[in-house]
């Protein structure tokens, strides 16, 4: 996945992405501004999963809705 689209579509991801992992706050989906190593720490923090699995579901969410 071509990490940098989310970068240039977190305006319109964002809402959707609070959404999906709502326990992420608003300050939090603010430092993470479209940043996919961002987004990846901050679901690790939050949610305790490994990493593997917190990619796996960050690229299939992320593709499925948004980078087709």
């Amino acid at each position: 996945m071509n990490k940098d689209m989310i970068k240039g579509q977190w305006r319109e991801i964002k809402g959707k992405v609070k959404r999906k992992w709502g326990m992420l706050t608003d300050d939090e989906l603010a430092q993470i501004e479209g940043t996919y190593e961002e987004l990846e720490e901050k679901l690790h923090e939050t949610y305790s999963c490994q990493n593997d699995e917190i990619k796996k579901q960050i690229d299939t969410y992320l593709y499925a809705n948004y980078l087709k």
